[in-house]
């Protein structure tokens, strides 16, 4: 055992006399490339974004760069610390093909996020309908594309599920479309007028498109409203809440009726002491 611990010892010792500035140089090497890499990232997305280049393009651009100045650094430390490159080079050919038949699910959702990102089938911050999810896109990665719901909850697909698929791109505004019904004997010019100027009155109604009020239907009850309007995506659900309460506020200000469900039943041939 103490034979042993001599012969490491030598053998350590011997290294560190023959390849201990090697071993420094090398180490050196390493760090000068982590902060080369760490300060060419940040100026280069400092500039790629004042040249308004998206998020996910500017995110891969980084990345490549960082990454071909460490792949460089390793080589310069191998050659610095003696290792033969060309039969590694070769090798490592070898052990790529065989992890890239073992990788093929990884390696699909790499090229379809490269797809993703540089066709721009859609955009960070745009609300998208796609493989049975909807939601505000909130981040394109190489691998993976996250949705937020309206919900606040997180939806992560794989990006070669979205590949091939049918998109519905609702962009960076939505359509609302609400139902309002008003009793047969309302005056129906007071009640659009009425419509529209709650619309017009609410800050969270976009302007262009413009809102559209129309006669859907007659119903049972009454006259059926259908009223179309767009907003911003964060403004979707809070909008269609105050224009219903602004709308039944107003009515009721103007005495326009919303009808009840209402029945009326007769009875044929009731006998005669019936009511």
């Amino acid at each position: 055992m103490r034979n042993t611990l001599m012969t490491w010892k030598d053998t350590v010792m011997e290294f560190v006399i023959h390849k201990g500035f090697d071993l420094l140089g090398a180490i050196a090497i390493l760090l000068v490339a982590a902060l080369v890499a760490r300060w060419i990232g940040r100026q280069l997305e400092g500039w790629l974004g004042k040249q308004k280049m998206e998020l996910p393009i500017r995110n891969l651009i980084v990345r490549v760069v960082k990454l071909l100045i460490f792949v460089l650094a390793g080589v310069l430390v191998l050659e610095k610390l003696g290792v033969a490159i060309a039969p590694m080079i070769a090798g490592i050919g070898v052990a790529g093909a065989g992890i890239a038949l073992a990788m093929q699910g990884v390696l699909s959702n790499l090229v379809a996020g490269l797809q993703i990102i540089f066709v721009k089938r859609f955009r960070v911050g745009e609300f998208v309908e796609i493989v049975g999810e909807t939601g505000t896109v909130a981040n394109v990665e190489l691998f993976s594309t996250i949705l937020v719901r309206p919900d606040k909850s997180q939806v992560v697909i794989p990006n070669k599920k979205l590949i091939g698929e049918i998109l519905h791109n609702y962009g960076t505004i939505r359509q609302a479309s609400l139902s309002i019904g008003v009793a047969y004997g309302s005056d129906l010019d007071l009640v659009l007028a009425t419509v529209r100027e709650v619309l017009a009155a609410n800050p969270r109604v976009l302007k262009d498109p413009a809102s559209a009020v129309v006669v859907s239907s007659l119903g049972d009850n009454g006259i059926n409203l259908s009223v179309v309007l767009w907003t911003a995506l964060q403004d979707f659900g809070a909008a269609q809440h105050e224009i219903y309460v602004a709308v039944i506020e107003r009515f009721r200000q103007k005495g326009i009726e919303i009808p009840f469900p209402q029945r009326e039943v007769r009875l044929l041939n009731a006998p005669a002491g019936a009511a």
